[in-house]
């Protein structure tokens, strides 16, 4: 029902809420889960007062806890709680947790997040093909992968059926413009084929057909390269629900990472200052162009020994440098010793802003285009 006072074409070009199961979004905008200490409580809590789904990451959400390196494990899962717990002492919004399927505790991070009643699980840099094994009976917390195909997300739902009679309850379809790591190989990043343009229509159709058969509505966000009102009013036209979006909250007011660290970006200006790397993860990173990354592209091999035994794929004497430290050194501002992870339109970050302006921004573009 269009609200009183409103009219016709402005309704058409409002954003629409969307409804995963229950839970409502009222602005159809995940904030992307950034990760060591970008998007914490602050960021989160900002962005669902707002309306959208406002993301925790757990990528070492226990950094700055006193035993990080000698109690990895339960520091981080003491900090992904204090997180948590602070965000809804801010927030009655949706709030979500971004689990990266690489890390070596993941279970820990997807337990903690649950028993928290978090109302959002959001799974990537890997096939989360175990997740629904976490979610116990009576939980309401939603389940979301992170896929970048049509094929990788019929892998997925085609084990959760088998193992767990269950589907998704929504799906983030990332191209691989994305900040961070990439779903794709590294000699894939920038093939058509894994546009959005492309896969769009294949992840729709699949689900389709899922959804008729077994009654259920299982929405799509898209992510990676998305940066505009616009942008996702494309997507939303071509049968997404909405988008997620990282790189653009960091220049935010609110956003938990460091001053030095939103300056960064407001540096680069053109597409050139932001690149891509290989990972330690095993999959291809999207970063600013730091002196750092600039070592790293020459083929410098920083000193190496394994604090934090965070990644699976990880052989810390094979790589050529330690990302979770890395990360650690960007966000506590030692930008020339880190990585600062970015989107492939990072550079269009020009100021520094708050959420409410932010998304009052996008919702402008979304209806003026």
């Amino acid at each position: 029902m269009i609200p009183k006072n409103t009219s016709f074409s402005e309704a058409l070009n409002s954003m629409k809420a969307a409804c995963i199961g229950e839970l409502k979004i009222e602005i159809p905008i995940i904030q992307g889960g950034m990760g060591i200490g970008v998007s914490l409580s602050s960021l989160a809590a900002a962005v669902a007062n707002e309306g959208g789904v406002g993301t925790i990451s757990a990528v070492a959400p226990g950094f700055r806890e006193p035993d990080f390196l000698t109690n990895f494990r339960q520091a981080n899962i003491r900090g992904l709680v204090n997180e948590i717990r602070k965000a809804r002492e801010k927030t009655k919004g949706v709030l979500a947790v971004n689990i990266m399927v690489a890390l070596t505790n993941f279970a820990d991070m997807v337990h903690t997040a649950i028993q928290e009643k978090i109302d959002l699980v959001i799974c990537g840099a890997g096939l989360a093909l175990n997740l629904p094994e976490y979610r116990p009976a009576g939980s309401k917390t939603k389940l979301v992968p992170i896929v970048s195909t049509d094929r990788a997300l019929n892998i997925v739902i085609r084990k959760w059926l088998k193992g767990y009679d269950c589907l998704p309850d929504a799906v983030v379809l990332e191209s691989p413009y994305s900040g961070g790591h990439q779903g794709v190989k590294l000699d894939e990043v920038g093939q058509q084929e894994f546009e959005l343009d492309q896969q769009l229509p294949k992840v729709l159709t699949l689900l389709a057909e899922y959804e008729k058969q077994y009654n259920k509505t299982i929405l799509v966000f898209v992510a990676g390269g998305v940066q505009t009102g616009a942008d996702i009013r494309k997507y939303v036209e071509l049968g997404a629900a909405g988008a997620q979006i990282g790189t653009r909250f960091i220049t935010t007011d609110e956003c938990d990472a460091t001053q030095e660290f939103k300056d960064e970006y407001l540096k680069a200006q053109a597409p050139v200052d932001i690149v891509v790397i290989q990972s330690p993860v095993g999959m291809p990173l999207r970063v600013l162009k730091t002196k750092f990354v600039k070592e790293i592209m020459a083929g410098e091999k920083k000193p190496i020994s394994c604090n934090y035994k965070c990644l699976h794929t990880c052989d810390y004497h094979k790589v050529q440098f330690c990302i979770a430290q890395a990360l650690i050194n960007a966000q506590s501002g030692l930008i020339d010793e880190g990585v600062c992870c970015s989107g492939v339109n990072g550079y269009l970050n020009n100021q520094i802003i708050s959420v409410h302006e932010l998304i009052e921004t996008i919702k402008q573009e979304y209806s003026a285009s």
